[in-house]
């Protein structure tokens, strides 16, 4: 899978309102989130050394990072993800994780996935192997447009909560609070990924004055609570 480019924003409720009224009508909304939007569950892991946690901070541009996510609280359809990123350019590759697999990985038994064709699995089990664990679980609403020149994937992602010390992947068994920014109380972010280039139509209706890109990263505000 090629690169694409993410660029991030933190918007405001009001900023919200705006885009809403500008992509709505341009009939842009995601035919998968039949609701308009939909709720995503991210367990995030790092090593011993929390070297992701580490590497966003220090803003190291080449990092990699895995997650377990599900969608609208159905733990049937469960992924495994491998996030890359190359300066603003970024990389997401999955493969399907059964559950019961999974509940024997954060069990301690990364075992399960030795006999793992798949080669995201593999790499996988590989850095178990070496320490890689469950840090943190994030929750948010996500509001989702696809436009289809320049495979332009729009998103607005809000009410993000985490789990105190949630190493869990079920939500339900975790105390979730808001994972509210220093800055403005309760994030809402923005975030545009697209490939080789972005249409003016689109950069004309996500415009926001005085809204610069952002390395807001929802792992980073998350891990401020375990």
């Amino acid at each position: 899978m090629e690169f694409r480019h993410e660029y991030k924003f933190q918007i405001s409720p009001q900023d919200r309102q705006l885009l809403l009224s500008r992509l709505r009508p341009l009939g842009l909304e995601d035919p998968h989130a039949s609701a308009g939007e939909y709720r995503v569950y991210s367990l995030y892991f790092d090593d011993l050394q929390d070297t992701a946690l580490r590497q966003k901070l220090d803003g190291v541009e080449n990092r990699d990072k895995f997650r377990l996510r599900y969608y609208n609280g159905d733990l049937s359809f469960l992924r495994l993800e491998k996030k890359s990123k190359r300066g603003n350019l970024c990389q997401k590759r999955s493969a399907s994780l059964p559950l019961d697999q999974a509940k024997a990985v954060l069990a301690g038994r990364p075992q399960v996935l030795k006999q793992c064709e798949d080669p995201l699995l593999m790499e996988f089990y590989a850095r178990l192997c070496r320490g890689l664990r469950p840090v943190t679980l994030t929750v948010y609403r996500r509001e989702p447009f696809v436009y289809a020149p320049g495979n332009v994937r729009i998103t607005i992602d809000r009410d993000i909560r985490t789990g105190i010390y949630a190493r869990c992947l079920d939500a339900a068994q975790a105390t979730l609070v808001p994972a509210a920014a220093p800055e403005n109380g309760k994030p809402l972010v923005l975030e545009v990924k697209y490939d080789a280039f972005l249409p003016d139509l689109i950069r004309q209706a996500i415009h926001l004055e005085g809204r610069p890109w952002t390395a807001f990263s929802k792992y980073v505000q998350c891990r401020r609570f375990g």
